[in-house]
C-alpha cells in the first residue's frame, strides 16, 4: 500500500511540475506589419517593433532574418521575463528600381510560437518625397 501511494505521489509531482513547465512565453506586439510609405532610394529608414512577453517563462529570441541584406535587424538579445518589454530594429537602405516592396523579418524564439513573422511594405521612389 505504501508503494503504490507513493507511485501515486510521484506521478503527480512528475505531472504537476511538467504542467507548470508548460506554459512558455508568447509575444504581444504592438503592431506586426508597419508601412513606410514612400522610402526614398538610397535613404535609410528604422522602425521599431515593441513586444510584451504575456506569457509565463522567458522568451528568448535565437535568430532574426532578413529577406535581403538591404534590411538590418537588431533585437533584444537577453531574455524578456513574463511582463516585459522587448524590440526588433529594422533598418531599411533601399536601394534598386523605384518600386512597392514587402520584406519579412522572421523571428525565432523559444515562445508559444515559436516562428513569427513581422512585415515591413512601402515603396521605393527617387528623389525627396519623403
Amino acid at each position: 500500500m505504501k508503494k503504490l501511494f507513493l507511485l501515486i505521489a510521484i506521478v503527480f509531482g512528475i505531472t504537476t511540475i511538467s504542467m507548470a513547465q508548460a506554459k512558455p512565453g508568447e509575444f504581444k506586439f504592438d503592431s506586426e506589419v508597419h508601412d513606410f510609405g514612400n522610402i526614398v532610394l538610397g535613404k535609410p529608414v528604422v522602425h521599431t517593433f515593441n513586444f510584451t512577453n504575456i506569457g509565463e517563462a522567458p522568451i528568448i529570441i535565437t535568430k532574426v532574418e532578413t529577406t535581403c541584406g538591404c534590411t538590418v535587424p537588431e533585437y533584444t538579445k537577453l531574455p524578456i521575463k513574463k511582463g516585459e518589454k522587448g524590440f526588433i530594429k529594422v533598418t531599411l537602405t533601399p536601394a534598386g528600381p523605384a518600386v512597392p516592396i514587402v520584406k519579412s523579418i522572421t523571428l525565432t524564439s523559444n515562445a508559444r510560437t515559436t516562428t513569427k513573422v513581422l512585415l515591413i511594405k512601402g515603396v521605393y521612389v527617387e528623389g525627396n518625397t519623403k
